[in-house]
C-alpha cells in the first residue's frame, strides 16, 4: 500500500531527523576527542554511525512503498565549545529523548491513517529508543558519579571505548 502524501512528508521529516541525529553525535565525538577522551569519543562516532543506519530503514521503507524519500534541510550541531564530559551526554540524551518524541508522532500520525503496513517498523523503533534512551541516560548517570574524578573518568573512557559496532 502506497503512503499518502502526508505521511511521506511525516516519513521525510523523520529521516532529515536522524540524519540530524547523526550530525550531532558527530560534533559531540569531537568535543569529546578534544578533550583527550577517545573512548567516549570513539562511542559518540559509533553512536552517530547507529543513526545513519536508522536514517536508512526510513527511507527504504518509504522506497518500498513505492515513494520517493526526501532529505529536509538539517540544522547546525550544538555548539560543544565549551561542553564539559557531562555537558556532552546530557545534550546527546535530549536528542534521543526529541527523536523518540518524533517517532511516537510519526506512530501516531501512521496509526490515524490506519497504515497497519508502518506499525513492525515503528514498533522496532519505539523498542530501539527506549533502549538508546537507557543507555545514554545510563552513562549520564556514572558521569554525575564520577564528578571531577578524574581515574574514574578514564575508566568510563576505556570501558565506552571498547564498544565496536554500531
Amino acid at each position: 500500500m502506497k503512503l499518502s502524501s502526508d505521511l511521506v512528508a511525516a516519513f521525510n521529516t523523520q529521516i532529515t531527523l536522524e540524519f540530524e541525529a547523526s550530525i550531532v553525535y558527530r560534533q559531540l565525538s569531537i568535543a569529546a576527542d578534544s578533550q583527550d577522551l577517545p573512548g567516549l569519543a570513539s562511542w559518540l562516532r559509533l553512536q552517530a554511525d547507529e543513526e545513519l543506519i536508522h536514517a536508512h530503514k526510513f527511507i527504504d521503507h518509504v522506497v518500498d512503498r513505492g515513494d520517493a524519500p526526501a532529505i529536509g534541510a538539517i540544522s547546525a550541531p550544538v555548539d560543544t565549545s565549551s561542553m564539559s564530559i557531562q555537558d556532552i551526554f546530557e545534550a546527546a540524551l535530549a536528542h534521543e529523548e526529541k527523536v523518540s518524541e518524533a517517532i511516537r508522532t510519526l506512530y501516531r500520525a501512521c496509526d490515524a491513517a490506519g497504515d497497519l503496513d508502518s506499525r513492525p517498523l515503528l514498533h522496532w523503533f519505539l523498542e530501539e529508543q527506549i533502549e538508546e534512551e537507557a543507555t545514554v541516560g545510563e552513562i549520564v548517570g556514572r558521569i554525575k558519579l564520577i564528578g571531577d574524578d578524574g581515574p574514574g573518568l578514564l575508566r568510563l573512557d576505556a570501558e565506552l571505548g571498547q564498544r565496536n559496532e554500531a
